[in-house]
């Protein structure tokens, strides 16, 4: 399998980066995940399962490595006021390197594929970087597993042109300049059915079939064993090919 594509999501929930190139380190590809909104009353980490609106904005790294969000009107801040007026709540970007080692806690609805939503449940996200787990560090699904769903609704940060990646847990490889171990498959949410720019409609769909035919799982996780840089068409290789 080779790399199709590399993208970096600074900001959580929001649209993200595609890349030619990519740094990767023991946090994942540099600059991802490094940022998440705040909502200010609650303390609580906002992500598109609870706002979905999220989705619907982007965020990139400037030269300096500082990140800007643009709105969907095309308006380009860092600012916590003009993202408060956006949300229509008062909303804090934070740095995961200026958080305690604590992760933060989100929302989630309790029946991820229920039409109405009125009933939220806590949970933990990781510490550092803004992953759902500290196991995920780098996610890659492949086209194979894709088949015809956008892989947008997936946000991993490496697409891979095959398949098999399923069968990957526990073995290491090489990506390019990088050493992966690979972990287990991704618990899938309610962030799959979300709407998204570009013409990607609500669809309930998406995480049904994959309960159903994927036990609610899809794409890996890869803990970063030696830091390099990983480009558009490397070649994923087992370690013991090498």
């Amino acid at each position: 399998m080779r790399v199709l594509e590399l993208w970096r999501y600074p900001v959580k929930s929001l649209q993200g980066e595609r890349l030619e190139t990519a740094e990767v380190g023991p946090d994942g590809v540099a600059g991802d995940r490094q940022w998440a909104l705040f909502d200010v009353e609650t303390g609580f980490g906002l992500t598109a399962r609870r706002m979905p609106d999220l989705l619907f904005g982007s965020a990139r790294l400037r030269a300096d490595g500082s990140v800007e969000v643009v709105l969907p009107d095309g308006t380009v801040t860092d600012d916590d006021g003009v993202l408060s007026d956006w949300l229509g709540r008062r909303v804090e970007l934070r740095q995961a390197t200026a958080l305690s080692a604590e992760g933060p806690t989100y929302e989630s609805p309790v029946d991820d594929e229920a039409t109405d939503r009125d009933e939220w449940e806590l949970w933990q996200g990781a510490p550092g970087p803004f992953h759902d787990s500290p196991r995920i560090r780098l996610s890659l699904v492949s086209t194979g597993t894709l088949g015809n769903w956008d892989r947008r609704r997936f946000r991993a940060n490496v697409l891979l042109d095959g398949a098999g990646e399923d069968q990957w847990d526990g073995q290491e490889a090489t990506l390019g300049g990088v050493r992966l171990r690979f972990g287990r498959q991704i618990d899938r949410c309610v962030m799959t059915t979300r709407p998204q720019p570009g013409g990607i409609a609500r669809d309930t769909s998406v995480l049904k079939t994959i309960h159903r035919e994927r036990n609610g799982l899809l794409a890996v996780r890869a803990a970063v064993r030696s830091p390099g840089t990983v480009r558009v068409g490397d070649e994923l290789v087992p370690a013991d090919a090498n």
